[in-house]
């Protein structure tokens, strides 16, 4: 009797721990629910942002815009630049060619005043 009642004691309780229990619901309806969209999107999927996209978002940024700005204007001085000094240089051969016919013209007139004085 002893036994039956101690396994009637154990039976009653396994059968209670061990029953079937109504969850708690952890979302209840009226808590707020997130407006964005929190499912992850393959790059290969529909919606999926493509590189040209997103190249063309980095371009409209303002730091590109700007660092495109000061590149056009590095350009402009170094072409000013080469500009000059290709008028320099011009400048430079035209008077070294004056010097030249000048000293032709003085050496053609020295030989002829040398060839006459004979």
């Amino acid at each position: 009797m002893k036994n039956f009642l101690f396994l009637a004691f154990i039976f009653s309780v396994l059968l209670i721990a061990c029953a079937k229990k109504e969850p708690a619901d952890l979302y209840p309806q009226d808590t707020a629910k997130a407006q964005y969209d929190t499912v992850p999107v393959d790059s290969f999927s529909d919606g999926a942002t493509s590189i040209d996209i997103v190249r063309q978002i980095r371009m409209s940024s303002q730091q590109y815009q700007d660092s495109v700005k000061e590149a056009l204007k590095l350009q402009a001085e170094e072409k000013r630049i080469q500009e000059e000094l290709e008028k320099e240089n011009k400048k430079k051969q035209d008077e070294d060619k004056k010097k030249a016919d000048e000293e032709k013209k003085k050496e053609k007139t020295a030989s002829s005043n040398e060839t006459k004085t004979k």
